[in-house]
């Protein structure tokens, strides 16, 4: 019978990033590790377990039965390590060297990020903000696994299984170059709003498509010329075209802070869309987790003012 007395845990983090990866190479270097050394580790992993635990094919590293009835079990025994790892630590923002990680959408990049920094050099200056967006249906397995720890944005898919906060309810509003579209202070009609051309900015986000299914229940749509990702190049472009977009109130004001832009209000009316704060429950006690909580809560609700 094998004895965790004798049990690398390092074994298990290799063992998991084989799992999640399916290279070997990947999982390397997710985990910093050479080719040969995590080559060396499945070795040891799978005398420890007497099975293959993995095989070779096209496709990568598939994963045995054996393999796949652990993955599990491994993960929830790491997530546990990394709890009672954090639980060790106390936390002082002015000393503290943690990374706390961040997703957020570019909009949440552009409207929150300036204030949430400047929070950050003033109160805790060695502490590191990595923001990395991630998929809607990513973000609660990289919470769960401690690879992510908030999540900002208009998230109705996490309600039921993270710990969350509202922080306020967005609008949208719509936004053209200054010398294009309607006259500046006038409204802007149903029929004017589907004959313009419109930029589409195709965000993850729920919020993002409500706009479009207001407009097919009264039996129209937009024109859409252009279609990017990111909000980022609605500057630049609304700028040197007629084209229009819709985008979150709290940006668009943050964009037109020289006038250079009209912003008019939305021909149909959409339901305010809460902006929610996201952890998970293993780290909600955590000193850490539970300071940067509340610093985004405080700088990102400010915006339920503007």
């Amino acid at each position: 019978m094998t004895s965790v007395d004798h049990l690398d845990l390092n074994l298990l983090r290799v063992f998991q990033a084989i799992v999640e990866e399916r290279s070997l190479t990947k999982a390397g270097e997710r985990l910093a590790l050479s080719q040969p050394a995590v080559s060396y580790s499945l070795g040891r992993l799978r005398t420890l377990f007497d099975d293959p635990l993995f095989v070779r094919t096209r496709s990568g590293m598939q994963p045995t039965p054996v393999a796949l009835e652990l993955a599990g079990i491994v993960g929830k025994a790491l997530d546990m390590v990394r709890v009672a790892l954090r639980y060790a630590e106390r936390f002082d923002p002015a000393t503290s060297t943690r990374t706390f990680r961040l997703s957020l959408s570019d909009a949440g990049e552009m409207a929150y990020l300036p204030a949430i920094c400047q929070a950050l050099r003033e109160r805790a200056p060695r502490v590191t903000l990595s923001v990395q967006p991630l998929p809607v249906e990513e973000i609660e397995e990289a919470l769960r696994a401690s690879r992510l720890d908030f999540a900002i944005g208009n998230l109705p898919e996490l309600m039921p299984c993270t710990r969350h906060q509202t922080l306020f309810e967005e609008t949208y509003v719509c936004m053209t170059g200054r010398r294009r579209g309607v006259p500046s202070g006038a409204a802007l009609s149903l029929d004017q709003f589907v004959r313009a051309a419109h930029v589409n900015v195709k965000s993850v986000e729920h919020s993002h498509h409500a706009l479009d299914d207001a407009l097919r229940a009264q039996g129209v749509g937009r024109n859409i010329a252009l279609e990017v990702p990111h909000f980022v190049a609605l500057p630049s472009v609304l700028s040197v075209t007629d084209l229009y977009a819709t985008l979150p109130k709290r940006l668009a004001q943050i964009l037109n802070r020289d006038n250079a832009f009209r912003l008019y209000a939305l021909p149909v009316t959409l339901p305010p869309a809460p902006v929610t704060m996201h952890w998970h429950e293993h780290f909600h006690e955590d000193e850490g987790n539970a300071w940067m909580r509340a610093l985004l809560a405080e700088l990102v609700a400010r915006f339920d003012d503007a």
